[in-house]
């Protein structure tokens, strides 16, 4: 399995399946919004979703991208990791 990033979203997925999801569509400018974050039942509680927001972060921060957060997992994991609360906006 392998991680594959988008313009508005990542993925973790294999070649015939994606177990794993955060998107983060544009909403104006440079910023984006943290809507969705999925992962399938069989790979919950290994850090995937953890490793997708990492992977967002370092993606914003890479495009001078900032998000809005509506994803109740994305406004946890940002709580936790106050290091990159420069990419949050309200």
């Amino acid at each position: 399995m392998h991680y594959e990033v988008f313009d508005n979203r990542i993925v973790y997925r294999d070649d015939e399946r994606i177990y794993a999801e955060v998107t983060f569509p544009k909403v104006e400018g440079n910023i984006v919004d943290i809507n969705h974050t999925f992962v399938d039942e069989s790979l919950r509680g290994k850090g995937i979703a953890g490793m997708l927001m990492y992977m967002v972060a370092m993606d914003l921060k890479n495009s001078n991208r900032v998000a809005k957060l509506s994803c109740s997992f994305a406004v946890k994991w940002f709580d936790m990791h106050p290091e990159y609360k420069a990419l949050v906006v309200d």
